[in-house]
């Protein structure tokens, strides 16, 4: 009974192997960085900064919101267009209708000014 999980043991063996072995050589032939701004933290699009505490601009994450949203709702294209021969005028029509939707957001939001960085 136990020799039907040797496959899977071998299997886990050679991959933490694999990964020992990768991470091993990245240590010996990686590039070693001595100048502090390539050690220094970099993330968001933010400088690294001192105080933990600092005021942000809402705009930046306002804009990763919106692009997250309209992206979403572009995906929904994707099975739609799978599915058109089947949907017939019916799927269309409600497809026009969700993206009259999507654009009807978009302009409300283009025009409440939240798309602009200044």
């Amino acid at each position: 009974m136990l020799a039907e999980y040797l496959p899977i043991l071998l299997f886990l063996f050679v991959a933490g192997g694999i990964g020992l072995a990768l991470l091993g050589i990245g240590a010996v032939l990686g590039p070693r960085s001595k100048n502090a701004d390539k050690a220094a933290p970099y993330e968001c699009g933010f400088e690294a900064f001192e105080d933990a505490r600092m005021k942000f601009d809402v705009r930046y994450y306002l804009i990763a919101i919106l692009f997250i949203i309209f992206d979403l709702e572009i995906a929904f294209l994707f099975p739609w267009a799978v599915v058109f021969k089947k949907l017939g005028a019916v799927g269309f029509i409600e497809m026009l209708v969700f993206l009259l939707l999507l654009l009807l957001g978009f302009v409300y939001c283009w025009k409440k000014g939240a798309l602009e960085w200044e």
